[in-house]
């Protein structure tokens, strides 16, 4: 069983909840630790988990999950409802990366997924969760909007198809026209040599008549 469906089982689904999607996460600035803290848990693995209840309405929510090292089982820590999101900053809009943060009106979080492809399937699930399940006051997506939600990729890509097929439609317009240009031109040099076969037959008839 994935780590994914491992979380759903042991913590979302006992509360009658369905997780929409995971990301494996750390953080971009590590904590300050105090001096004299000890008797830590050790190493963990931290999961973003966005999850909807099954009960209706259906009630969006954002957990953070651990899992400490030499634990088979996932402990919740952190969770905020979709209201309590106040912006999902994909960092920088002009490369991929694995960089986003998430602010609540409470807390604000720095992470880093796995790779810029996790953290754009957790974005875009996030966004249509937000539009779908979220009241009128939405969260705002910063930097997310061209590379993460396909808003002007997919119309550039639109424009790049159109444009694309204009451009092969002129091309065979093109190419249909030269060779209707060179049939014409093959036409009239026919046109041409019958003429002037003609006008010889014609001539050397009235020579023979003669």
């Amino acid at each position: 069983m994935s780590a994914k469906s491992a979380i759903n089982k042991d913590i979302f689904t006992p509360r009658d909840e369905k997780m929409l999607a995971a990301v494996q996460v750390r953080r971009r600035t590590k904590k300050k630790i105090p001096f004299l803290a000890t008797g830590g848990q050790g190493e963990y693995m931290t999961y973003i988990c966005l999850s909807v209840t099954n009960k209706k309405p259906p009630q969006l929510s954002i957990t953070k999950v651990k899992q400490f090292e030499g634990s088979s089982s996932f402990a919740r820590r952190s969770q905020w409802t979709v209201d309590q999101l106040r912006q999902v900053n994909g960092i920088d809009p002009n490369r991929d990366c694995p960089e986003f943060d998430l602010v609540f009106d409470n807390a604000s979080d720095q992470w880093v997924a796995g790779s810029a492809g996790e953290k754009c399937t957790f974005v875009q699930i996030l966004h249509h969760a937000c539009q779908r399940h979220s009241g009128e006051r939405k969260p705002e997506f910063i930097n997310c909007q061209s590379k993460l939600l396909g808003g002007n990729s997919i119309l550039h890509s639109a424009a790049g198809s159109v444009t694309s097929a204009v451009q092969k439609a002129s091309q065979a317009l093109n190419e249909r026209q030269e060779r209707l240009g060179r049939a014409e031109e093959k036409t009239g040099e026919l046109m041409n040599s019958a003429q002037q076969f003609a006008d010889t037959a014609h001539k050397v008839s009235v020579a023979r008549g003669l």
